[in-house]
């Protein structure tokens, strides 16, 4: 075989291999993600077994403590729906009443729970506009 037909043979395969591992790389990125979903999504289209990505605001008054468990309700931002989670983990400090959160929960029969250290908060002032002093 003459070698420059070898080395455009190899070329071929090796730049065929490439595309193809690039190409798995992004397909599994992009399915491995989850979408956050709104109180009023999740009571909408929830499954038991499948966890999701629950994101809104702490509902005022609704934050307790039962033994070791932290009780809150997350109430979607645009809808005046709630929905109550039971979580246990650590807590992150700047949680309060009327605080941005993300927790990853599941669907059971006692309703959501939160899984353990998915708790995070949305600091409010990071994203407002500073304002002007002129």
């Amino acid at each position: 075989m003459d070698p420059s037909r070898k080395r455009v043979i190899r070329l071929v395969v090796a730049l065929t291999a490439a595309l193809l591992l690039a190409s798995a790389l992004v397909w599994t990125s992009f399915s491995a993600g989850r979408d956050e979903v709104t109180a009023s999504q999740l009571l909408a289209r929830a499954h038991p077994g499948q966890s999701y990505i629950l994101a809104g605001t702490v509902l005022d008054g609704s934050v307790r403590h039962q033994g070791e468990a932290l009780l809150f309700r997350v109430r979607d931002p645009k809808l005046k729906v709630s929905v109550p989670v039971r979580y246990t983990g650590v807590v992150p400090d700047p949680f309060r009443a009327g605080r941005g959160v993300l927790v990853t929960v599941h669907q059971q029969a006692s309703g959501l729970i939160g899984e353990q250290d998915s708790l995070t908060t949305k600091c409010p002032s990071k994203y407002q506009a500073a304002s002007s002093s002129y």
